[in-house]
């Protein structure tokens, strides 16, 4: 048998675990980042030069270096952070040199590929849009001052860092244009693979892009969602593994979801979730796949291992 087509969809460290698992695995690999970043180097960036925000994308890239001399190396060099000089200070090479292929091929796909050919990147990273977006969601309790009220609040630092309680969210504007190199990578995938990551500012953005929705819904891959191992602070405090899920479903009803990993330890109500899961149709996956010295984060061996199996097994 070929080795699976996958499309992992995300963004941030969980897109990167991600990745690091499946660059060993997959034949094809293509990740599909969100691109409504709006701090750091590439908020600067998306403001100055109107471009995308490419950290997340240079992330996916970084992840997708082989674990050679080579891939070591570019890795860090694409991750290196300025820490001194005025306006050069908390830029990343990676994020620069993205941003200089951009403009020298005037074209965000095409450039992305030149980097990654650079890097010898295991695989492809495209964008979930052509154009940057905005994240705006209804919080609950935004205002500590007004427990009760719902406000709303913008942009996915300030909703990935709210005190209060996420309830929806949407894209602004709110239909985006797909890549549409992302919607034919899906079509043609085995596998797609949904999380982890920022729940309502990495996994559920890309269900609120139409083109990439309705390939999502009519795919004849399976899809796999791996869920967070901790609620993130502010963004899905107090939310649990089946609490995931549900916020997914609610944003995405007919996502045919085929299988749901968890991590064993971390899933305190394993009932709960597998009732939630059954709800759902799909399968529940549980796996030791957390790090010893850091129990919030994926280990992209054991990670590694579980897609190995769940993979090698369709």
């Amino acid at each position: 048998m070929r080795p699976p087509k996958v499309v992992a969809l995300g963004g941030g460290h969980g897109l990167t675990a991600s990745l690091a698992a499946l660059r060993e695995v997959a034949g094809e690999l293509t990740a599909v980042v969100t691109v409504a970043d709006n701090g750091g180097s590439s908020g600067r960036l998306r403001e100055h030069l109107g471009v995308l925000p490419p950290g997340d994308l240079r992330m996916a890239l970084a992840a997708l270096c082989g674990d050679d001399d080579w891939g070591r190396t570019w890795a860090r060099v694409l991750q290196h952070r300025f820490v001194r000089g005025d306006s050069i200070a908390g830029h990343t090479t990676g994020n620069l040199l993205i941003a200089t292929l951009w403009e020298e091929t005037g074209d965000i796909v095409a450039g992305l590929d030149w980097v990654g050919r650079l890097l010898g990147a295991r695989g492809r990273v495209l964008p979930m849009a052509l154009q940057p977006l905005d994240i705006a969601a209804d919080v609950l309790g935004a205002d500590p001052s007004h427990p009760e009220a719902v406000s709303v609040v913008r942009g996915q630092v300030e909703v990935a860092s709210t005190p209060g309680t996420v309830q929806s969210v949407r894209l602004l504007p709110d239909a985006p244009a797909a890549c549409p190199e992302a919607v034919a990578a899906i079509e043609a995938a085995d596998w797609v693979v949904l999380g982890p990551g920022s729940w309502y500012t990495s996994v559920l953005p890309h269900l609120l892009v139409p083109d990439l929705r309705r390939a999502l819904e009519t795919t004849s891959a399976r899809v796999l969602v791996n869920l967070n191992l901790v609620p993130q602070p502010g963004e899905t405090e107090g939310l649990s593994p089946a609490g995931h899920l549900d916020v997914l479903t609610a944003h995405a009803p007919r996502l045919p979801i085929h299988t749901v990993v968890a991590d064993r330890d971390s899933t305190e109500d394993p009932d709960g979730l597998r009732r939630a899961v059954a709800a759902c149709g799909a399968t529940l996956v549980l796996r030791d796949v957390s790090r010893v010295d850091a129990l919030d984060q994926h280990d992209p061996a054991k990670l590694g291992t579980t897609y190995s199996e769940l993979l090698a097994g369709a």
